[in-house]
């Protein structure tokens, strides 16, 4: 396993920070947000002193009923070999759901959706991680997610899911101890239990990341400062074993670097205390059960094929989740519907967070409006085709409906609107029948 040490997640807007941080051996970007041909000189610049770059993938959806599409491992593949890095993570999650297995139109979820810890589940996972681990060209591991719902009928612990799933394919695992915490506050799940029943040898590296509690529900913010209770998780994992490296993640409401500075002198604290108390370098004493050494399980027999009907109930179930979530259909059977009701919040808003750093133009535009409306806008309307479409979608949204009421703002708008839309949107597609009418209204009907 490769020894990584003590990271932090790259942004843009800490690259300076990152750059000055004393101690930083290694650091992890978003996949999605790179482009191999054009690497950012910040990031080049760490790569040149020697530090460790980790591309870190959020739309694969590998817990999704669909195989993993070739076109993005193709991608991922693309920036683990343009930023020399010694491995790829992804998450266990689903992104979207519909298409072809349900015959239903392909919703996006904007976010990470927790996948049903069921034999069904479990199976596709292990099937789809190993679909990616033949594309890619450096190990695969794959991380934890935080949840604000429970599935009905789960027939796993977390641990036993996890563990089954290294046994199964091999694959590594990154472990977010802030996911653990996320997880023992919304569901009740103990993070000690989930660690004694990990394969600790498994592990590639650590997350750690803050978050807050509203109502009784925590969110995993990654816009907080760390807490004691993670902190505390990360402390009893270090007391299992040794992780080749831990990283703090921050993705809005940046600190000073002092402040950064501090929380990691904090993380490298509890894993040298760690350490020092005598824990296993590379796995615990009891393993997960007896799992053993992650890369010796690369090589396990695949299996056979998942059936279809296997991956059409599981489309079937995801679908249904996520149409309520987002599309504004009734909650499926056995959910906790004011959970849902808090996770298709946490969608929205995250959904609108990042449109607003897609187009910044757009909050600019409307100021203190900007989050309302696009909650108004949001509510019942899915997302189709990715965070830029989106973006536009809203635009037109808001025009259609001579809105926003200040002309100077509704003439802003329109110019951005304008300069983005293209001369001839596809014809058959409602979101450029509704572009047309837009195009109308603005022209007077000509």
């Amino acid at each position: 396993m490769v020894r990584l040490g003590t990271g932090i997640g790259w942004r843009p807007e800490i690259a300076d920070d990152i750059a000055r941080l004393p101690g930083i051996d290694w650091v992890e970007v978003v996949a999605e947000n790179i482009c191999p041909d054009h690497v950012p000189d910040a990031l080049r610049r760490l790569r040149e002193r020697g530090t460790t770059v980790v591309p870190h993938g959020v739309s694969l959806g590998l817990g999704g009923a669909e195989r993993p599409d070739p076109g993005r491992l193709r991608a991922l593949a693309e920036r683990a070999e343009a930023l020399g890095s010694p491995l790829i993570t992804e998450h266990i999650a689903f992104v979207r759901a519909g298409g072809p297995l349900t015959a239903s139109p392909v919703l996006e979820a904007g976010h990470l959706l927790p996948v049903p810890r069921t034999r069904d589940a479990l199976d596709v996972l292990c099937e789809n991680v190993r679909i990616a681990q033949d594309a890619l060209p450096v190990p695969l591991a794959v991380e934890n997610i935080a949840a604000l719902i429970s599935w009905p009928g789960e027939e796993m612990t977390e641990g036993q899911f996890l563990a089954e799933l290294v046994e199964r394919t091999g694959v590594r695992l990154l472990i977010d101890v802030a996911n653990l915490h996320t997880n023992h506050v919304n569901r009740g799940e103990d993070p000690a239990k989930a660690l004694d029943e990990l394969p600790t040898s498994a592990i590639a590296y650590v997350h750690v990341a803050g978050g807050v509690e509203r109502d009784g529900v925590w969110h995993d913010s990654h816009a907080h400062p760390v807490t004691q209770p993670v902190l505390d998780v990360l402390a009893e994992l270090c007391a299992r074993t040794t992780p080749p490296g831990v990283l703090l993640e921050r993705d809005e409401d940046f600190p000073a670097a002092e402040e950064l500075a501090g929380e990691l002198d904090a993380i490298r604290a509890v894993t040298a205390a760690g350490a020092g108390a005598g824990a296993e370098d590379g796995g615990g004493a009891e393993d997960g059960g007896g799992a053993v050494e992650a890369s010796a399980r690369a090589s396990a027999a695949p299996g056979a094929p998942v059936p279809d009907a296997v991956r059409e109930r599981l489309a079937l179930a995801q679908a249904a989740l996520l149409s309520a979530l987002v599309g504004g259909t009734p909650p499926p059977e056995g959910f906790d519907r004011r959970r849902l009701r808090v996770q298709s919040a946490a969608l929205t808003a995250k959904r609108a967070s990042v449109i607003a750093k897609v187009a910044p133009e757009l909050p600019e535009i409307l100021g203190t409006g900007y989050r309302p409306a696009f909650a108004r806008y949001a509510d019942g309307r899915a997302m189709t085709g990715g965070y830029r479409r989106d973006a536009m979608s809203f635009a037109e949204h808001l025009l259609a409906d001579g809105r926003p009421d200040d002309a100077a703002a509704r003439r802003r708008l329109t110019l951005w609107w304008q300069e983005r839309s293209g001369p001839a949107p596809l014809p058959s597609h409602p979101a450029a029948r509704l572009a047309r009418r837009v195009r109308l209204a603005l022209s007077g009907g000509r």
